[in-house]
């Protein structure tokens, strides 16, 4: 049996924290995170897919740490919608194309992604990504972000891939 969770979603500064369970409220400082308990677990699905849908999240961050686009383009559907920063890029390619065009704009990048929830439910599934990145752009100063991912993996004949990913950045301070 799974006990209730925290889900986290991004909305403004200094948002308040609720355990719904023990119904304690929490401000947190410089946390833009607002905290709702759900009576179920984080992860569902046959273990195989959820541990496929890992691979492909890793398989994500390795293509952009190597800077790898046939590894970034293998890991998107033909007409996937990547949502980041409030831009739709819609297709592979476009999103590849922007990818390569964005990473030409820095000197070095380290990043990180792990799954906060995983729920598979036959070909489809939707999870929250968290990621942490180290961002050197060419000629700037260094910079750190995290954020949260959206997704909506499907399966194909191929194996998992993303159809949509919609990314929520939060800036931080070195």
């Amino acid at each position: 049996m799974y006990n209730a969770y925290r889900f986290y979603v991004f909305t403004k500064p200094s948002a308040v924290l609720k355990d719904v369970k023990g119904g304690a409220r929490h401000r947190k400082s410089n946390m833009s995170q607002q905290a709702v308990s759900k009576e179920k677990p984080v992860f569902t699905g046959p273990e195989a897919d959820r541990l496929a849908l890992r691979e492909l999240l890793d398989s994500y961050s390795d293509a952009v740490n190597r800077r790898d686009p046939g590894a970034l383009a293998a890991s998107w559907t033909e007409d996937a919608v990547w949502t980041f920063r409030g831009l739709d890029q819609i297709g592979r390619d476009a999103i590849v194309s922007n990818w390569s065009q964005a990473m030409d704009g820095f000197e070095a990048v380290w990043f990180s992604a792990f799954p906060g929830s995983i729920a598979v439910d036959g070909d489809t599934a939707h999870m929250i990504t968290h990621t942490f990145e180290y961002l050197k752009p060419v000629g700037a100063a260094p910079r750190l972000q995290s954020g949260i991912y959206e997704d909506r993996a499907v399966r194909l004949a191929t194996g998992w891939h993303f159809a949509k990913r919609s990314f929520t950045p939060k800036e931080m301070t070195l």
